[in-house]
């Protein structure tokens, strides 16, 4: 299946150590609220499984870049598991000049954290008002994000807007709109 960039939900998260040309870290944290817009949402522990389990090939990008290939788990130069904590990551950089860049602000601590590109299986998700519970996710891409958080203390994301929150800020409902958001 193929997806555009505008179809894929976004989440960004800080927590990002170099080793050598190695990056790790967290790319997502299980039951920790964030504010998205006028919804708060929480990823469960298991929301990765179906993915990771499936043997599909998840890349990991540069600012959710499709032309910046960073590795991808295909190779090995990406690998991601579950833990009790979220999905952890450990990627191997390239010998390119975006690999090179990365490993610069990595050891300067410049490095803004990860992302995940993803979408909702049917079923997926659980609303409680305004509350969004992620219990599986199918997980197509990680980023390597060089500037944001924008500001300490926060995280930004580009994400789809559910369909009753389009039709109050868009007034319309074109599924594929999407928008950036502070979340604090």
């Amino acid at each position: 299946m193929t997806l555009r960039p505008c179809e894929l939900e976004r989440r960004a998260s800080t927590a990002v150590q170099a080793t050598g040309r190695k990056l790790s870290g967290y790319i997502a944290r299980f039951n920790t609220e964030a504010r998205i817009g006028p919804f708060t949402e929480t990823i469960k522990r298991g929301a990765f499984r179906a993915s990771l389990d499936s043997g599909r090939d998840i890349l990991a990008l540069l600012d959710h870049r499709p032309d910046c290939l960073l590795g991808r788990t295909k190779s090995g130069s990406l690998e991601l598991r579950e833990d009790s904590d979220g999905l952890a990551f450990s990627l191997t950089l390239p010998d390119t000049q975006a690999g090179r860049d990365l490993v610069a602000l990595a050891e300067r601590g410049d490095l803004g954290g990860c992302s995940f590109g993803f979408t909702v299986p049917s079923g997926g998700d659980e609303w409680d008002g305004d509350r969004r519970e992620l219990r599986t996710v199918d997980l197509r891409e990680v980023s390597v994000v060089q500037s944001w958080p924008a500001y300490e203390g926060t995280e930004i994301a580009l994400r789809s807007k559910p369909k009753a929150y389009q039709m109050l800020i868009f007034g319309g409902d074109d599924t594929r709109r999407a928008w950036l958001d502070t979340v604090r």
